[in-house]
């Protein structure tokens, strides 16, 4: 039987279905969207000014004006050009308070948790964007969600009617080439908007290619030689319908999305005298519905429901065929179907004191399920599993109150508290009810003493969220991967200590440094089962020290006319105690360093703009008690560019290219210290390149 852990080096997705997530190597294509939330908030200033320091200096307002040079098509191109800011769609766990990103729309996040910022944002036309307010330590009437700086777009109170067609393409050299298509009709009239997106969306991988696979012994001598070449790709259809109005008094947001998707990959390993092929596939279904209702009750109290639901069915199957010597070994198979489901009702009352002084409060009530049913063979023979049958349950309850105090203009503080009980419920081939609790204290302070400075300080207590999959089976056969599932998972949670600079400087340059340090409690990774299983579960306490590095250098100075120059990097540290060894290791899943260096410039007089990007280095590694995978890459470069001939028309290509990409195995024959090795392989691949189109037409 396949015990060893594995993590796939390749990151493909579904990435154009309609607010599909994409991951760490996936390539963006178009998302669905909603159209935003549209009753303003008065957060800040509108003087006609690229960059205006307000008297809150936590809050800069950047004007159309300041991204004239750029353009953009969409309030995503925008967002995402805001010096010294990073987009971030939110950890999307269970529940919706410190689940969502980092941007708003007129204050307001979308209805549903899934419609993320980035979709809501890229439905937004530049035209109707009146002006982008960079938020840093927070601003009364705004909702932080625990980040330290959001971005809040402000859009046009203006009657519009807008279509959008857009078609993609992916062409790989030697690979599957994907096409997406999307459609977008916006309407507003005064404070009314409605709207639907329609997309036939793309799924792809980046690290996929032809290579050479090379095993070695516990001594170093070659056993096996083989050839390598994969592939992954997909896509889904969905439709998205929005409406957004006055309602009673106050305003109700709308949003519904029904989707299909599926997703297909396959491994083919050829020697001398072996042929060893795996294939995944997957189909799934997904609908969600969210409704937000927002409504003054005094000048200074206001009140926000949400109600947000989202389904969804899948049906996989996971295959491994071998012949060696011209033996055929048996057939393994792995099947998983299930369905999904996520309920929230939350409410929050909203006190303005004063224009320095905010206070909320309120409650957020959820259900969650996972019932997946599994089977694994081998010739056709059932092999039985840990929790390959179950359902799991979880009902939630939080309260929390928080407070934002703009002391002076140059200070602001931000405190609360969140109270959470869970109760998780498993049935099927184990039968568990547990009950957790966890309060969840805020501390956030930020100070500007000038304009150009700012220092922010944060502790916080975080609780991470469980992914139901990992109470049940799970497979990856073409790295000998089966794992049952763990019935005794429990919540990780750690408290945070961070501390960031950040300086501005030359319109749009920045510098910003930040520490962080986590200490960790029920870390969770991989844990060794009995029978010579494993699974995901808790392995103790760890911790976590992180520092960031983001520069930004505009060249206008040099006589380079809209260039940009810019450097980001996390070095991540971690440590936890093996399981298995005992001894001190890395946390799996995490990168150490992903240093990124970017050169960008935008030519207004040809009406493009484009952009050179290299990643110096990545790697990444998962231990378990039978073996350690990872990935390593160096050397890869992305260049694009954007022609816009009219205001309406926007024409655009990006070439892909990474020459160096390994893949390490290292697989043990005890679970003893130290661990006698039975081999080690190293898969070195050379990814395919590719060209990625678009035509975007506006009219």
């Amino acid at each position: 039987m396949r015990r060893a852990l594995t993590i796939t080096a390749s990151a493909a997705v579904i990435v154009a279905a309609l607010g599909a997530p994409a991951a760490a190597f996936a390539q963006p294509a178009p998302a669905d969207d909603q159209e935003a939330a549209v009753a303003p908030i008065p957060t800040g200033p509108t003087e006609d000014a690229p960059l205006v320091d307000t008297a809150q200096r936590g809050v800069l307002v950047f004007t159309p004006d300041f991204f004239a040079d750029q353009r953009p098509n969409t309030a995503l191109d925008m967002v995402e050009r805001v010096p010294g800011f990073q987009l971030n769609d939110g950890a999307g766990g269970r529940g919706f308070e410190g689940a969502v990103g980092n941007s708003l729309i007129n204050g307001a996040r979308p209805a549903s948790k899934n419609d993320t910022g980035s979709n809501a944002l890229s439905r937004v036309q530049a035209a109707q964007v009146e002006r982008i307010e960079l938020i840093r330590g927070g601003a009364p009437g705004i909702d932080m969600q625990g980040f330290p700086v959001v971005v809040n777009v402000i859009l046009k109170n203006q009657s519009s009617r807008e279509h959008i067609l857009q078609a993609d393409a992916y062409l790989f050299e030697g690979g599957t080439d994907v096409y997406g298509f999307r459609y977008q009709f916006t309407a507003r009239e005064g404070e009314r908007t409605w709207g639907v997106v329609v997309a036939d969306g793309i799924g792809t991988s980046d690290s996929n290619g032809p290579g050479v696979v090379t095993r070695r012994n516990a001594a170093g001598e070659v056993i096996r030689t083989e050839d390598f070449v994969n592939d992954q790709y997909g896509g889904g259809q969905a439709i998205r319908g929005n409406y957004a109005g006055p309602l009673m008094g106050g305003k109700i947001d709308l949003t519904g999305r029904l989707g299909v998707s599926d997703f297909q990959g396959w491994d083919l390993f050829t020697g001398a005298d072996s042929r060893r092929e795996s294939t995944f596939g997957e189909e799934s279904k997904d609908v969600e519905f969210g409704a937000t209702y927002t409504r003054p009750l005094t000048d200074r109290l206001s009140l926000e429901t949400r109600l947000i639901h989202e389904g969804s069915e899948f049906d996989s199957l996971s295959t491994y065929d071998a012949v060696f010597g011209g033996a055929a070994e048996p057939l393994e198979a792995f099947t998983s179907v299930g369905e999904a489901s996520e309920s929230i009702l939350r409410g929050l009352l909203r006190w303005e004191r004063s224009e320095n002084l905010t206070f909320e409060g309120g409650a957020e009530v959820a259900y969650n399920m996972l019932e997946i049913d599994q089977a694994y063979t081998i010739g056709g023979t059932p092999i039985e599993l840990p929790s390959d049958q179950v359902l799991v349950e979880e009902t939630r309850g939080e309260v929390f109150g928080k407070s934002t105090w703009r002391y002076s203009p140059t200070l602001s503080l931000e405190g609360g508290l969140r109270l959470e009980a869970s109760t998780i419920s498993q049935s099927g081939d184990a039968d568990q009810e547990e009950t957790f609790y966890f309060a969840k204290p805020r501390f956030q302070a930020t100070w500007t003493p000038w304009a150009d400075n700012q220092f922010r300080l944060r502790l916080e207590r975080e609780v991470g969220q469980l992914d139901f999959g990992d109470f049940a089976a799970s497979a990856s056969l073409s790295e000998d991967n089966v794992l049952g599932g763990n019935v005794d998972l429990e919540p990780e949670d750690r408290w945070v200590a961070e501390v960031a600079y950040e300086r501005r400087f030359w319109g749009d340059g920045i510098v910003s440094i930040a520490y962080r340090h986590d200490e960790i409690r029920n870390a969770i990774d991989v844990i060794p089962l009995e029978d010579g299983l494993s699974a995901v579960g808790n392995i103790g306490d760890g911790t976590l020290d992180q520092l960031s590095l983001n520069v930004v250098i505009p060249t206008d100075r040099f006589g380079i006319s809209g260039g940009r120059l810019s450097f980001k990097n996390d070095w991540k540290h971690t440590e936890v105690t093996d399981p298995t060894t005992g001894e001190i290791r890395a946390i799996s899943g995490l990168r150490p360093s992903q240093p990124s260096i970017t050169w960008a410039q935008d030519i207004p007089s040809w009406k493009i703009n484009y952009r050179l990007t290299m990643l110096t280095m990545l790697k990444q590694y998962t231990y378990s008690p039978d073996q350690i995978f990872g990935f390593e890459g160096t050397d890869y470069y992305e260049a694009a560019i954007e022609y816009k001939p009219t205001e309406t028309l926007t024409l655009s290509a990006q070439i892909n290219i990474w020459d160096d990409f390994r893949i390490y195995h290292t697989v043990f024959d005890a679970r003893t210290n130290p661990r006698p090795i039975r081999f080690v392989e190293e898969r070195i691949i050379d990814p395919r390149t590719f060209v990625s189109l678009q035509l975007r037409k506006t009219f």
